[in-house]
């Protein structure tokens, strides 16, 4: 009889915690992702969802817990001896995710296609002809391919959102951050962007949402998390947590939500 292999969690966060100055904003959070899984992460503003991201993509210290990507440690050397990692390498390890903003970020001096480009061939080192062949399939990927050369000050919030995807995705990280991509955007562009993020999903992409879309959380997600005061009060299955809250606050949160 074999014995089964146990698939490492591409994702793996243990008693996180962050404190800004006094403030604890993450208060011991456990969270686990498989490949292809796609975990939206919902809760009022301050819950701590974005720090979690931000976290994770190593945008922010942290002073206690774990973080793994694909089994590494990241951000830190393994306790006792937890030391912060040296720039070069936790650049490398950010590498391992990729994140997409609120804003768009994207240089406004660059095209749509050297704003993709760019991070291929400065981090990733490749040979321009190469970065311009990704560049283009994520592009059209998006419904971009026919802007490519098009500066963002030329394009809608909503074809620079999927720009900034293109890009993020082109680096080919093992996971996908999403923080609230819709949220700078006007109501009739939002659908444009979740269009795109529901597809790649279809795909099989590892992702971790942070979203005020209800509707769009209960149709994409495999998981959806509820955070409150800095913890996850619930998690389960899209249907689980929205037709059957089980926490009293998740209920009040979900009382006025359409999905």
């Amino acid at each position: 009889m074999t014995t089964p292999v146990l698939e490492i969690p591409v994702l793996e966060i243990q008693d996180l915690h962050k404190k800004f100055k006094e403030i604890e904003v993450l208060k011991g959070v456990d969270l686990s992702m498989a490949t292809g899984d796609v975990v939206s992460v919902i809760g009022s503003s301050g819950s701590g969802k974005t720090t979690m991201l931000r976290c994770v993509n190593l945008l922010e210290d942290f002073q206690q817990g774990s973080i793994r990507i694909d089994g590494e440690e990241i951000g830190y050397t393994a306790a006792p001896e937890r030391r912060r990692r040296k720039e070069s390498e936790i650049a490398r390890q950010r590498s391992m995710t990729g994140m997409v903003f609120q804003q768009f970020n994207l240089f406004p001096h660059m095209s749509a296609l050297g704003n993709v480009t760019l991070g291929l061939m400065k981090v990733k080192k490749l040979p321009k002809a190469d970065a311009i062949a990704i560049a283009e399939k994520w592009l059209e990927r998006v419904g971009m391919a026919e802007r490519r050369n098009h500066y963002p000050g030329q394009l809608s919030g909503g074809q620079q959102q999927r720009v900034a995807i293109a890009r993020a995705i082109a680096m080919n990280p093992k996971v996908m951050l999403f923080d609230e991509v819709t949220s700078a955007l006007d109501p009739e562009l939002v659908n444009e962007v979740l269009n795109v993020i529901k597809s790649l999903a279809g795909d099989g992409m590892t992702m971790l949402l942070v979203t005020h879309e209800m509707k769009f959380a209960y149709e994409v997600s495999r998981r959806v998390v509820f955070m409150n005061q800095g913890k996850i009060e619930e998690q389960g299955a899209p249907e689980d947590v929205f037709r059957n809250p089980q926490s009293k606050r998740l209920a009040e949160f979900l009382k006025n939500a359409k999905f």
